[in-house]
């Protein structure tokens, strides 16, 4: 599948800047808002972006990895919290109701059937990917399909009008997955790259990377410089649908917002894909996970929120939401020092 993502032309970066720096208030001193702003700006080629139905998709999918115990939660969770989604009762529902904003939740390979469930959207893969400790996690086929399937939905959300997409996920040992990933597309230490997920002490952290440790050499063939090969091997369904949605997104030209590690690893992906998705990323924050850190320095994301999150379901996208409509409301709305007839001294 070929992705024909288009950087922002960044002729038009200079007059936005000049907007910015003309508001009544010093220069610089809405800090990072003044660059969120520019990219809004740039990602919409617009001095007058505007956020439209914006939205947040949350894959779920079960992980054969999570039968090796590297998850405080047993699998039944991912069914179990996607029931809870559909019903309105996790903190994403709480928090997209509270900042209006859509919301899709999608069983991409849960375990069990959710087809009663209305609220849910069906693209379900198999039931949950294969154990990677033993073999590879999913087929090349499968890891294509899922590509696919993450495509579509950006397409259909872009038809309505969307242009802002939240990326959520949900699925029990998918940090073991996302640390993986992370390990082999980056190339550091896998002890750097694996964390608490769900709340492990030191000693299932310990047993979680002694695990990993086993599962990477069990592939001894794999080329990490292929990341569709190491996403099939080691990914889980969620995070292939993830990163078909934001390479979709970003060739529709939507605004992407970043949730936390496991969507983080499905962008590192994306962007060893096509490197010109990051142009449009919005890093809404900086997960507890031990690993995102440095992740995000290696996409070069600079969070908007710091809070010490490990939630995931997109619960970051939705509340740093808030601080994307600031930053566009200061561009469009903010009186310049000519129009206020205020004195400006800055030189610009």
């Amino acid at each position: 599948m070929k992705w024909n993502i288009t950087p922002p032309d960044p002729a038009l970066a200079a007059a936005i800047q000049h907007k910015i720096d003309t508001k009544t208030k010093p220069l610089g001193a809405l800090g990072q808002l003044e660059s969120l702003a520019q990219q809004v700006a740039l990602v919409q080629q617009t001095l007058t972006p505007e956020l439209r139905r914006p939205h947040v998709l949350i894959f779920a999918a079960d992980h054969g990895i999570a039968q090796d115990g590297v998850s405080q939660y047993p699998p039944e969770v991912t069914h179990q919290m996607v029931r809870n989604f559909a019903s309105g009762g996790a903190a994403i529902n709480v928090f997209c109701r509270q900042n209006g904003l859509g919301l899709t939740i999608v069983d991409a390979g849960v375990r069990g059937s959710l087809t009663d469930l209305p609220a849910v959207r069906h693209e379900k893969l198999a039931e949950g990917t294969q154990n990677f400790a033993h073999t590879p996690a999913m087929t090349a086929a499968q890891c294509a399909d899922a590509l696919g399937r993450g495509a579509r939905l950006a397409d259909e959300l872009h038809a309505t009008g969307c242009n802002v997409l939240g990326l959520g996920e949900m699925g029990i040992g998918n940090t073991a997955s996302a640390a993986v990933l992370m390990h082999l597309l980056t190339g550091r230490p896998l002890a750097e790259c694996v964390g608490r997920g769900t709340g492990l002490d030191a000693a299932g952290v310990a047993r979680k990377l002694a695990i990993l440790t086993q599962a990477v050499a069990a592939h001894p063939a794999l080329d990490p410089a292929d990341p569709l090969a190491v996403l099939a091997t080691f990914g889980g369904f969620e995070i292939a649908q993830l990163c078909g949605a934001m390479l979709r997104a970003a060739e529709r030209r939507m605004l992407l917002l970043i949730d936390g590690f496991i969507a983080s690893a499905a962008l590192l992906v994306a962007a060893r894909l096509a490197p010109a998705v990051l142009n449009y990323c919005v890093f809404c924050h900086e997960s507890g996970e031990q690993g995102h850190r440095l992740l995000l320095a290696e996409l070069g994301g600079q969070p908007l929120l710091r809070l010490g999150l490990r939630l995931g379901e997109g619960t970051g996208c939705a509340l740093a939401y808030p601080l994307v409509q600031a930053a566009v409301n200061f561009l469009n709305e903010m009186a310049s020092f000519a129009s206020a007839g205020v004195s400006d001294d800055s030189g610009t």
